[in-house]
C-alpha cells in the first residue's frame, strides 16, 4: 500500500510560514544588532578616546550620523490631529511638547562652554578637542531623544544593544588573557599586563563595561516577557561580566555595581528573580576567580609568555565549563519556574532571606572592626583619613587592590581643587587641568585627568560649569522621573481617576525604563571617581540610555490591560505602553517649511561641527609631513608646517613644529618670532618656555635661555635634566633642584606644594 499523499495545500503553506517567522524574528532583533553593532564600532575604532588619530574619525562620524538622523527624525515625524491625546493611540504632532529637550539644551551648552574656554584654556587646542568631543556627546543624547519619542517601542533594542555590546566588549578582553600570544600582545603593545585592559586599554573602563552589563543581565533574566531561552542566557551572562570586572581589579567599577544594583533592586519589583541571576551568576564567577587568583603567571605583569600561555589556556576552559554550567542551571530555572509560580508566603520567606544577607554582612564586618586592633570607630577613622590622604601608598597593581584602601586619587582631586580654588568662576580651561596642575604637584607623577568628573569639571570651568553640569543633571533627573516614577508605586494618571483604587503595574516597558535609569546611575556614579567619561564606548552607550529615557515621556498607559481605556492599543507581549506611531508617508505640504528648514539648519550645523572636529588631525598630519620633509625639500616642509598652523591655529605643537622648520631652513628671526608667539599663545604649558629656552641656547643667547628656562623648571620641576649645554649654568641648576627637592619633600611629608 503506498502512502497517503500529502495535500498541496499544506505544502504550500509550510514553507512561507518558516520564511515569514524567520522573517519576523530577523526584524525583531534588528534593531538590537543595530545597537549592539554601533557601540562595539565606537568601542573598537576610538579605544580609550585619548589618541586623537583613533577619536577624530569616531566623533565625525558620530557628528554627522546623529546630525543626519535628528533632521530625519524631525522630517518624517508623524504630524497628528490637534485634538488627539496620547489614549487615543496617535503619536504626539510635530510641535507639541519635546520631552528631554531641555536636558539636551544644557549638554550642549557645556559643549558650548568647553569652546568658549579657549579664551582664557592655559591650553586651548586641548579645550578646542574638548568642545567637539561634547558636541559630539550632544549629538548622539539628543538623537536618543528623538529616537524615544519616534519608536517608544524600541526601548528593548536599546537596553538589549548595550548589553550584547557589553558581552562582546568582555568577552573580548577575557580572550586577551586566554589566548596572550595572539590578541594579548597586539593589544598591549607587546607587554603581557595582569589587569585586563583591551579593547579601551584602561582597566577600570572594561570594569565598567561589565558592570554596565551586569545591570542588563537583571532585566534579561528577571522580565516577565520575552523567549525563555534568552532569559536563560542572562545566568552565564552575569558570570561573565562579574568575572570580567573582577580580573580588571577594578574597585570603582565594582563599587558603581554595588550601588547600581542596590538602585536596580530598589527600583525594580523583581527582585527574586534577580537576586537568583545575581547569586548564581556570581557562584559561578567566584569559581573562574579564585582559580585565576591562585595563579602566579596571571596575576603578574610581564610573566614570560609561554608560562602565561598555558596558564591562560587552562583559564579558557574553566571559563568555558562555567558558562556551559550556568546556562543549564538558567535553562532549569527557566523550566521550573515558568510553570509555576511561588506561593505569597513562599515569596515573602525568600524576600526576608534576601533583605536579610546585607544585614548580616554589615553586622559580620562590624563584628570584625571592632575585634581589630583599632576598634570599630578607630578603623572607620583611618579608612576615611587613608582615602583622602593625598600621600597614601599607592595599592599594587594586582588582586590584592580589590580590598586595598588607599588610592592616588587624593592626590589628583587635591589638585584639581587647588586649582579650583585660584581659578573660582570659569576655571582654567577644558582639559586645562593637565596642564595647570604641573604647578600644584606635590610628587612627581604624569597624569592628564583628575579622576573625577566634578572635581574635574571645577578645575576645568569652575563654578560657571558645575552649575551647568547641576542643571543637566536636575533636567535629567526631572524627563527619567516622568517616565518611570522610580519611587511611587501606586500613582495613577489624573486622566482615569475614575478608576481609583486599581494598583499602577509595573508593565515591561517601565521595568526597562528603570533598568536605563539604573545603567545611567551606574555610569555616573563610576565617573564620579574615575574619567571614564572620556571613552566614548561606555560614554555613548550611557548616554543612549539616557536619553532614550529623557526622551520617553510619561508612559502612555499605566494600568494593566484590563484597567485601561478602551480606546488605547496594546502592544507586543500585551503591554499597553508599548504602542508604535502610526508612520505614513508626508508630502512637501505636511512637512512645511518651518520643519524643513529646522531639519536643513542642523545638518549645516553638523557638518560645520564635524568639519571643525577634524582640523585638529589635519594640523598633526600637515606636521608630521613638514617634519618628514624638513630635511630633503625645505620649501616644502616650511608649506606643510604654514598648513599646520593654519588649520589648527590654537596648537602650540604646530607653532613649534612651524619654528623648528622655519630654523632648518635658517630663518632665524622668523623662528625666534614663532616661538615667542607659542609661549604668547600658551604662556602656562612649559613646552612652549622649554622650546624658546632651548633655541637662545643654540643660537648663543645664555641670558636669555636662563630666563624662559627657569620658567620651565617653575612650570615643571622635571622637564629641565642637566645637560651638556646648561651644566656650567649653576643658578639654573641650583633652581632645578631647589624645586626637586621640594617635590621630594612634599612627597615624603615634609614640605608643602610647589607654587
Amino acid at each position: 500500500m503506498s502512502a497517503p499523499a500529502i495535500p498541496a495545500t499544506e505544502t504550500a503553506t509550510e514553507a512561507p510560514q518558516w520564511v515569514a517567522r524567520v522573517a519576523r524574528l530577523t526584524l525583531v532583533a534588528l534593531p538590537t544588532l543595530l545597537v549592539a553593532g554601533v557601540l562595539c564600532l565606537i568601542t573598537f575604532l576610538a579605544g580609550g578616546g585619548l589618541n586623537l588619530s583613533t577619536r577624530t574619525p569616531v566623533e565625525i562620524a558620530l557628528t554627522l550620523a546623529c546630525g543626519i538622523g535628528i533632521a530625519a527624525a524631525i522630517l518624517l515625524a508623524p504630524p497628528g490631529r490637534s485634538r488627539e491625546t496620547l489614549a487615543s493611540g496617535e503619536h504626539p504632532r510635530f510641535g507639541q511638547r519635546l520631552y528631554g529637550a531641555w536636558a539636551a539644551a544644557l549638554l550642549l551648552a557645556l559643549a558650548a562652554l568647553s569652546a568658549l574656554s579657549v579664551i582664557w584654556s592655559v591650553q586651548p587646542d586641548a579645550s578646542w578637542q574638548d568642545a567637539g568631543r561634547l558636541f559630539a556627546y550632544s549629538a548622539v543624547f539628543a538623537l536618543a531623544v528623538l529616537l524615544a519619542r519616534a519608536a517608544p517601542a524600541q526601548w528593548s533594542a536599546v537596553l538589549g544593544g548595550v548589553l550584547l555590546a557589553a558581552v562582546i566588549v568582555c568577552g573580548y578582553a577575557l580572550l586577551t588573557k586566554i589566548f596572550p600570544n595572539a590578541i594579548g600582545v597586539a593589544q598591549n603593545n607587546g607587554h603581557v599586563y595582569a589587569r585586563l585592559q583591551a579593547p579601551y586599554g584602561y582597566w577600570n573602563a572594561i570594569g565598567l563595561a561589565a558592570a554596565i552589563g551586569a545591570i542588563g543581565c537583571m532585566w534579561l533574566g528577571a522580565r516577565r516577557a520575552g523567549h525563555a531561552v534568552l532569559s536563560a542566557l542572562a545566568y552565564p551572562t552575569m558570570g561573565l561580566m562579574l568575572v570580567t570586572l573582577l580580573l580588571a581589579y577594578s574597585r570603582g567599577a565594582l563599587a558603581a555595581l554595588v550601588l547600581g544594583l542596590a538602585l536596580w533592586l530598589c527600583l525594580v519589583p523583581l527582585r527574586l528573580r534577580g537576586a537568583a541571576v545575581l547569586c548564581i551568576g556570581a557562584l559561578g564567577a567566584l569559581v573562574v576567580v579564585a582559580w585565576d587568583f591562585s595563579q602566579h603567571a596571571l596575576t603578574t605583569d610581564d610573566i614570560p609568555l609561554a608560562e602565561r600561555l598555558s596558564a591562560g589556556h587552562q583559564l579558557g576552559v574553566l571559563l568555558a565549563a562555567m558558562l556551559v554550567a550556568l546556562t543549564l542551571v538558567g535553562l532549569a530555572i527557566g523550566f521550573v519556574f515558568g510553570r509555576r509560580t511561588l506561593s505569597p508566603q513562599t515569596r515573602r520567606r525568600a524576600g526576608t532571606m534576601l533583605l536579610a544577607l546585607p544585614v548580616i554582612a554589615v553586622i559580620a564586618l562590624a563584628g570584625l572592626l571592632t575585634v581589630s586592633h583599632r576598634g570599630l570607630f578607630g578603623s572607620i577613622s583611618h579608612t576615611v583619613s587613608t582615602l583622602t590622604n593625598p600621600n597614601a601608598p599607592v595599592p599594587a597593581n594586582g588582586p590584592g587592590r580589590l580590598t586595598a584602601i588607599g588610592s592616588v586619587r587624593a592626590r589628583y582631586w587635591n589638585e584639581a581643587l587647588e586649582i579650583f580654588t585660584d581659578h573660582p568662576l570659569l576655571g582654567v580651561g577644558a582639559e586645562g587641568y593637565e596642564t595647570a596642575r604641573l604647578r600644584y604637584r606635590t610628587a612627581i607623577l604624569n597624569v592628564g585627568q583628575a579622576h573625577g568628573f566634578i572635581v574635574q569639571t571645577l578645575a576645568d570651568l569652575g563654578l560657571v560649569g558645575l552649575l551647568v553640569v547641576l542643571a543637566l543633571l536636575g533636567a535629567w533627573m526631572c524627563a527619567a522621573g516622568r517616565a518611570t516614577h522610580p519611587f511611587n508605586r501606586r500613582w495613577q494618571r489624573w486622566r482615569w481617576q475614575a478608576l481609583a483604587g486599581r494598583k499602577r503595574l509595573y508593565s515591561a516597558e517601565r521595568v526597562g525604563l528603570l533598568t536605563l535609569v539604573c545603567v545611567v546611575a551606574t555610569f555616573g556614579i563610576h565617573s564620579f571617581v574615575d574619567w571614564t567619561w572620556y571613552v566614548p564606548g561606555v560614554a555613548c552607550a550611557a548616554l543612549l540610555c539616557a536619553g532614550w529615557v529623557a526622551g520617553r515621556g510619561p508612559l502612555s498607559s499605566i494600568l494593566a490591560v484590563a484597567g485601561a481605556p478602551a480606546g488605547l492599543d496594546q502592544g507586543r507581549d500585551g503591554d499597553p505602553t508599548s504602542h508604535t506611531p502610526r508612520w505614513r508617508s508626508l508630502t512637501l505640504g505636511e512637512i512645511g517649511p518651518l520643519r524643513a528648514g529646522i531639519a536643513a539648519a542642523i545638518v549645516v550645523c553638523a557638518l560645520l561641527a564635524a568639519w571643525v572636529e577634524w582640523q585638529p588631525q589635519r594640523s598633526v598630519d600637515a606636521s608630521n609631513e613638514a617634519l618628514a620633509l624638513v630635511g630633503r625639500n625645505p620649501t616644502a616642509a616650511l608649506a606643510a608646517a604654514h598648513t599646520a598652523v593654519s588649520r589648527d591655529p590654537l596648537s602650540a605643537e604646530a607653532l613649534l613644529t612651524l619654528a623648528a622648520v622655519q630654523e632648518g631652513a635658517g630663518q632665524s628671526a622668523a623662528a625666534a618670532a614663532t616661538y615667542e608667539h607659542a609661549v604668547h599663545l600658551q604662556p602656562s604649558n612649559f613646552h612652549t618656555w622649554q622650546a624658546l629656552g632651548e633655541y637662545d641656547l643654540r643660537v648663543g643667547q645664555p641670558q636669555a635661555a636662563l630666563q624662559a628656562l627657569r620658567a620651565t623648571v617653575y612650570l615643571n620641576p622635571e622637564a629641565v635634566a642637566p645637560r651638556a649645554e646648561i651644566t656650567d649654568n649653576a643658578e639654573l641648576l641650583s633652581i632645578q633642584n631647589a624645586y626637586l627637592q621640594a617635590l621630594r619633600d612634599t612627597a615624603s611629608g615634609g614640605g608643602t606644594a610647589v607654587h
